[in-house]
């Protein structure tokens, strides 16, 4: 008798432990099919990662060596809090962190991971090679509606030291598959009218419906945004911009959704682009002839 209850109880466990990982399995099955979609959109947007190219790795700025740390840490500084460290060269509510996210550390922006390596590097702006300062100056007359500062200053010193350790073990001269492509390829025409309507229903609740910008979201015309002389005032450029990353945590906009809003963002008024500086580079010496 005693046998016969352990034989039922034995084998009573056995049912209950096949119908749980039955359960398991099934609810397992339910949540991949559910979440495949989500995954395999995230798929599409992540940067491919061939073999023999440089990993995304970015060291920390408080890593940095110590002879260095305090001003790569000063450079984190300058491009999360860019109106506190850096005002007088500002005149938006930007900051370098609103394109490059935490610091132009994250892969779900901008990347400035990398720069340090692969400047100097012809300008097709400058219509010559410009080296990482140069770009940098530009960036905050141009993006941040400011003027530039002085390759001399704390800010400009500050800001190359820490992207230049950021780049570190990039070999130069490297091809970064994190870049962001000159554009989406698509043969979409924008249209206007439905790039406003994307706009109102997913853009506005973080940008505003003014695009004026909000506590969470840097505004995307008017005089608080970037003039008409910076890259995002390209619709190729923020349409790339707006599929790869926006909304942001969770990019949604279709390749099509984004070209539209690109271009209704693109026909709003916003500062006019003045130059503080010479940008182009004087040729008072031939080049020689390639080979």
């Amino acid at each position: 008798m005693k046998n016969r209850n352990a034989y039922m109880a034995f084998t009573l466990t056995f049912l209950l432990l096949l119908f749980g990982a039955w359960v398991l399995g099934f609810f397992s099955r339910s949540v991949a099919v559910k979440r495949a979609p989500m995954q395999q959109a995230a798929a599409d947007r992540a940067v491919a990662q061939p073999v023999g190219v440089p990993m995304f790795n970015p060291p920390r700025p408080e890593d940095a060596p110590e002879k260095i740390r305090a001003e790569v840490m000063l450079g984190y500084k300058i491009m999360t809090e860019t109106k506190k460290y850096a005002g007088e060269y500002i005149n938006s509510e930007l900051s370098c962190s609103s394109c490059h996210f935490d610091g132009g550390r994250s892969i779900q922006s901008i990347p400035l991971v990398g720069v340090g390596a692969i400047y100097p590097k012809f300008r097709g702006r400058q219509a010559y090679t410009t080296d990482l300062a140069l770009r940098v100056q530009d960036c905050f007359e141009r993006s941040m509606n400011g003027k530039a500062p002085a390759l001399s200053s704390q800010i400009m010193q500050s800001l190359l030291v820490y992207m230049q350790w950021i780049s570190k073990d990039i070999p130069i001269y490297s091809k970064l598959p994190w870049a962001l492509p000159a554009s989406l390829e698509n043969t979409h025409k924008p249209d206007t009218a439905a790039g406003e309507k994307t706009y109102a229903s997913v853009c506005a609740r973080c940008h505003g419906e003014a695009g004026q910008g909000t506590p969470i979201a840097p505004p995307l015309w008017g005089q608080g945004s970037y003039n008409n002389g910076a890259g995002m005032n390209r619709i190729r450029t923020f349409a790339v911009f707006a599929w790869r990353f926006m909304p942001k945590n969770a990019p949604s906009l279709t390749q099509e959704q984004a070209l539209d809003v690109a271009a209704f963002v693109h026909g709003q008024p916003r500062p006019k682009f003045v130059s503080t500086h010479p940008d182009a580079i004087e040729r008072v010496i031939p080049l020689p002839e390639g080979k």
